[in-house]
């Protein structure tokens, strides 16, 4: 059984990575919010009373930006929220309500997931809680007012959270097909993989970016056994902010590495073995799954007697 996908959402300078922190227990995210400094796991597992569940950390969200690192961010964010059960919003009381805050609710409205409303740096309820109830305006509900640095309201919005998490857990029971995840960089030929097993074009094979926004799964019948493949496409590379495409590609791996018993991690012979693919791999790893390496575009490099050897050395050094 999977765990439930609870998603941080917000705009910068809100306090997202630090309740991030506080919620995994560790630093994992990297607090600052100079774009493309967090190279660490957005992603940890979370245990609240009885439930687990998988936190998404995303960047800060300016819904009307065009700069491409701010885009990215918010496309990034708008794959949290699709894959997300539960959507955590937080917002700053210190700041006030803003109109970007009024344009990220109404994201999130459309997303029609669960959304909890978190205003974030109430170090004293008795000064600031006059000025939380203006985020009743944003019309998500009522806010849970915490401040994550001070670690203070911290159980009632986590309760709030749970709340939220489906019940109805028996399809995923009986459905005992064997779950296989592929998983890898963007446009290291996943879906092409999946379409060659399947024999057709089933999965949209473009570098449009947001061709393959959710995960999609495929059964496919080999020796009378039905299996299922969980396709994870990633973006096209639109510009050169690795870290921003990196948590693309993390955030589709998480989701769907929790929901499969084996995962196949496809590598670029073309680019070698990077050190995202063992990211990838870490993650597969952390969550005891089973893990096949296929090295894609092998006909696409020059290869010797001894090439297959040598990338397996290199893969090893991860």
């Amino acid at each position: 059984m999977s765990k439930p996908i609870v998603a941080i959402v917000g705009r910068p300078n809100v306090g997202k990575s630090t309740l991030f922190n506080v919620l995994a227990g560790s630093k994992i995210s990297i607090v600052k919010d100079t774009p493309g400094v967090t190279r660490d796991r957005i992603y940890a597992d979370v245990n609240w009373l009885d439930y687990n569940f998988t936190m998404i950390d995303t960047g800060g969200i300016e819904p009307e930006s065009d700069d491409i690192i701010i885009k990215s961010m918010r496309n990034q964010a708008q794959i949290a929220m699709d894959t997300a059960d539960v959507i955590m919003f937080i917002v700053d009381v210190r700041q006030g309500l803003v109109d970007a805050d009024h344009k990220v609710a109404d994201m999130l409205r459309r997303s029609k997931k669960p959304v909890v409303l978190v205003v974030n740096k109430v170090d004293s309820f008795e000064k600031y809680m006059p000025d939380v109830y203006e985020f009743y305006n944003l019309g998500l509900g009522d806010p849970f007012a915490i401040s994550a640095a001070s670690q203070l309201g911290l159980g009632d919005m986590l309760d709030e959270v749970v709340s939220h998490f489906p019940n109805d857990t028996k399809s995923d029971e009986e459905d005992d097909r064997p779950k296989i995840a592929i998983v890898g960089k963007p446009n290291v030929g996943k879906s092409s993989i999946i379409n060659k097993l399947l024999g057709e074009e089933r999965v949209i094979v473009s570098d449009i970016a947001g061709t393959t926004r959710d995960a999609i799964d495929t059964a496919i019948v080999r020796n009378d056994r039905e299996y299922v493949f969980i396709d994870t496409a990633g973006l096209r590379r639109k510009s050169k902010i690795k870290e921003d495409i990196e948590r693309f590609s993390i955030i589709r791996t998480v989701t769907a590495v929790e929901r499969a018993d084996v995962c196949v991690l496809v590598i670029d012979a073309t680019e070698g073995v990077t050190e995202q693919d063992a990211k990838i791999a870490g993650i597969a790893h952390d969550r005891g799954k089973g893990m096949i390496i296929a090295v894609n575009k092998w006909d696409a490099i020059e290869k010797d007697d001894k090439s297959v050897y040598k990338f397996e050395e290199e893969f090893c050094r991860f």
